[in-house]
Order: structure tokens, then C-alpha cells, then sequence
């Protein structure tokens, strides 16, 4: 059978018989007979192969593969998604950032820019170069090799993207709150929607989507994260750059509402007697 008509089964199969003899302690792990069982352990081998060079054979396998499987999935059309009413270059969409198609998307990635290497965790750095191929951690790992140190918090790095459905990422490293936030804190969460900004309109790119850098396992406050993200993105966009176009890419409802009270005001909503009531940040 020809690569061309191998089944998705058959080249995960392929993949992670590949990625066993790359890494030989992991030879003995045997491959599941299910579908999901396989899926997590390629995304784990994925996630711990170190960025050395991958054979072209191994590439289009893998390149299909994960093309077919992000197909399969469901694409969104990032130009479609409505605009919010204060502001025609600003969209607010609750999902999978790495379904987006658009010019590029954000990753809140770590000092070293190397994705996660803990298998199958669910940071969006981890699923972003899980879904990008092998080819991002390589093309991270000669950014950094050239650099010659670790990337600074609130700067920003632009690689390809692979077989994502946007055209490139745009790494940055949010900063890591410890104890109370500081004022020094804020502004380095400024500069990376900055960095990001600023980067895509020296590329030319005309619609970046942006998760909550930082809000995650580095703890930064998700209010004051997004009113700095909402308040620094604004700014940017009055400044007539390439970027015509910014999703806020939310995934918890909690920044859901966060996000579009900032964005649209806060909601009427209705009492029980016919009087209204003002829901603020975060709901009630």
C-alpha cells in the first residue's frame, strides 16, 4: 500500500512505531487498539521527541496525518466571526484556537520556546505543537540556538505554523505571578500583546487571535489580564498597522463574560418585578 492511500489508523500506527525506534526507552510501551488510545500516545511521543531533524518520509506521513485529523476536527473561518459592537477590528470567540484560520494565532509558551514536554497536558503551548508537527519544536529550537538565551517575558518569537489552519504563531512569554501582582507584572503582560502586534505588522499579517496569556498556570488575575490585553489591543489598532483584524480567543466561560463585558459593557439583565439590574464582570 502506497502513503497516499494509507489509512489515518495506519500512518498513526507508522508514527509511533517511528518515534519508538527514535526513542528506544520507549520501545516497550505497546500501542493501543483504540483510536483515542493511539491519538494520546503519539501526542505523547510527539511531545518528547527532542527538536533533531525528522526524515522527509517521516514528515509527509505525519503531515498528513494530522492535516486529515484537523479536517476532521472542523476549521473556523476567523474573517467570519462577528465583530463586537464598540469596535469593527475586534472579534471575541469562545473555543479551540488552533481551529482558527487566520493570519496567526498566540501561544503563551515558556522561556525556553520548546512547547510542553509533558506528555499529553493540556496548556495550549502542549496542544499547539502537538497539532503544528514535530517541524515547530525544530524551528523553535534553531530561533533559540541562534539567540543563545532564553527567551525574555513579554517579548515575542514568529515561526510558521505548519499544519495548523493559520498561517504562523507568535510565541510569547507571559509573566509568572508568585505572590501579589505588581505593577511591573502588568507591564510585561502590556508588552506581550505588543511584541505579538508589533511582530505581525512587520510580517505583514492582517488578523492575529490571542488567548489569555499568562491566566493560566501563571497565574495572572483574569480580570486584570484581560482589561490589560482589551486596553493595549485598542491602543495598537489606532495606529493604522497591517492588523485589521484581533480575536480574542477565549475558553472558559468565566473569561467569556469577563471578556465581553469589557468589550460590549456590561449586560441589562432583567428582574423578576420588570426592573433591570446591571450585570457586571463575571456575572451574578
Amino acid at each position: 500500500m502506497t502513503q497516499k492511500n494509507r489509512t489515518q489508523e495506519e500512518r498513526r500506527i507508522w508514527l509511533i512505531g517511528q518515534l519508538q525506534r527514535e526513542m528506544p526507552q520507549y520501545e516497550e510501551i505497546s500501542i493501543p487498539a483504540d483510536e483515542e488510545g493511539q491519538w494520546r500516545l503519539l501526542r505523547s511521543l510527539f511531545n518528547l521527541r527532542p527538536p533533531y531533524p525528522a526524515s522527509e518520509e517521516f514528515l509527509k506521513v505525519q503531515d498528513e496525518y494530522l492535516s486529515e485529523m484537523i479536517r476532521e476536527r472542523g476549521i473556523v473561518d476567523g474573517e467570519q466571526l462577528p465583530r463586537v459592537k464598540t469596535n469593527p477590528k475586534i472579534s471575541l470567540w469562545q473555543g479551540d484556537i488552533t481551529t482558527l484560520r487566520c493570519g496567526a494565532i498566540v501561544n503563551a509558551a515558556n522561556s525556553a520556546l520548546l512547547g510542553c514536554w509533558q506528555p499529553c497536558h493540556s496548556c495550549i503551548d502542549n496542544i499547539i505543537h502537538s497539532l503544528a508537527g514535530v517541524q515547530l519544536r525544530i524551528r523553535c529550537s534553531q530561533i533559540m540556538e541562534a539567540q543563545g538565551h532564553e527567551e525574555e517575558t513579554g517579548r515575542a518569537k514568529i515561526t510558521p505554523a505548519y499544519n495548523l489552519p493559520c498561517e504562523y504563531v507568535l510565541h510569547t512569554v507571559g509573566p509568572i505571578i508568585t505572590g501579589p501582582l505588581r505593577g511591573s507584572d502588568c507591564e510585561l503582560l502590556a508588552s506581550c500583546y505588543r511584541s505579538c502586534l508589533e511582530l505581525a505588522s512587520e510580517n505583514r499579517i492582517r488578523s492575529v487571535a490571542f488567548c489569555c496569556i499568562s491566566t493560566g498556570v501563571f497565574r495572572f488575575p483574569q480580570k486584570k489580564a484581560a482589561e490589560i490585553a482589551v486596553k493595549t489591543v485598542r491602543e495598537f489598532l489606532e495606529t493604522g498597522s497591517s492588523v485589521e483584524h484581533v480575536i480574542f480567543n477565549v475558553f472558559t466561560d468565566k473569561d467569556l463574560s469577563i471578556y465581553r463585558d469589557l468589550l460590549e459593557g456590561p449586560r441589562i439583565r432583567a428582574r423578576s418585578d420588570g426592573s433591570a439590574s446591571f450585570q457586571g464582570p463575571g456575572g451574578v
